[in-house]
């Protein structure tokens, strides 16, 4: 049987490293676009292009005279990127997968839970809201445009973690860096609503099994889902794990809420309850992410710890 052939844009980084590894692991044959500035997982083919050079991306892309079973775009955040996926991969791929946000949604007009379909969008110039409003243009493009037989999916994670990225999940210590020392120090985080927004924090290498399991999988095809972990916490919750595991307590500064988005309403999608509808992908055959939040941020923290000398 022939080895499945992935190509990976992006490839080096928190979500697309995570990709990469469980592609070589499926025993696949992998390639990744990157700018070669970060090394990529051993076994990679390294394909050096910038994705906002189309020229560049095109050449790349052209040069091993492949036609891929799966291209998996990581790093698509705008109009004119999607478009040229579209136009590079129509002829060139069996199956595409776009992964998109869950700030696609109007943070203000979420459900409970949150299912694929919904009359209200993102929008903004700002911000995380034109980070989701720019996804959600890119969703429509490759939903409406002229795919060919190129099957595609497209997915919407919430928050992602993992040990490639910072811990964080709430504005004011949202991928903070400096998180484990405040932390270590004794000092109050300052965490907006009391940190009692609901989250299902996704784990990235089950974001990354999800994505492989799309591959020849018809119920995926031309379809799109909610990806979200299996564990639905309050915020605070996921700064006291992390507490528990550095062995320190955990103390909490309330933000008010009005006040904060007073002055960033840019950062609404952050505040507001991100629970996923999850029935469409439980029905689909494609992998469920199930690490538990405590087991996977203890392994985030230690590989966190270990990259950066601090184990």
């Amino acid at each position: 049987m022939a080895r499945m052939k992935i190509l990976i844009i992006g490839g080096s980084g928190h979500v697309s490293g995570a990709v990469a590894r469980a592609a070589l692991a499926g025993k696949a044959s992998v390639w990744a676009v990157t700018r070669g500035r970060r090394p990529v997982a051993a076994g990679v083919q390294l394909l050096v292009a910038d994705r906002h050079d189309h020229a560049a991306l095109q050449a790349a892309v052209m040069a091993p005279g492949v036609v891929w079973d799966l291209v998996v775009d990581c790093i698509c955040y705008d109009l004119p990127d999607m478009l040229q996926d579209i136009e590079l991969f129509r002829e060139r791929a069996s199956q595409f997968v776009l992964v998109s946000t869950d700030f696609v949604y109007d943070p203000a007009r979420r459900s409970f839970p949150q299912p694929e379909e919904s009359a209200h969008w993102a929008a903004g110039k700002a911000g995380s809201l034109d980070y989701g409003r720019k996804k959600r243009l890119c969703e429509q493009a490759l939903m409406e445009g002229d795919t060919g037989a190129m099957a595609w999916t497209i997915l919407r994670p919430c928050h992602i973690y993992g040990p490639a990225s910072e811990l964080g999940c709430l504005p004011l210590h949202a991928r903070d860096p400096e998180l484990c020392a405040k932390l270590r120090a004794g000092a109050p985080l300052q965490l907006v609503g009391g940190g009692h927004f609901l989250q299902q924090p996704l784990l990235a290498d089950d974001l990354a099994a999800t994505i492989i399991s799309t591959a020849g999988n018809r119920q995926a095809c031309r379809q799109v889902f909610n990806v979200a972990g299996p564990d639905m916490v309050e915020s605070w919750r996921y700064y006291q794990i992390i507490a528990e595991a550095l062995g320190v307590g955990l103390t909490v500064e309330e933000v008010p809420v009005r006040s904060y988005l007073d002055q960033h309403p840019e950062m609404l999608p952050y505040i507001c309850h991100r629970i996923a509808d999850l029935g469409r992908i439980k029905a689909s055959g494609l992998s469920l992410p199930a690490t538990p939040l405590e087991k996977g941020l203890r392994l985030h923290l230690d590989g966190l710890l270990a990259r950066k000398g601090q184990k």
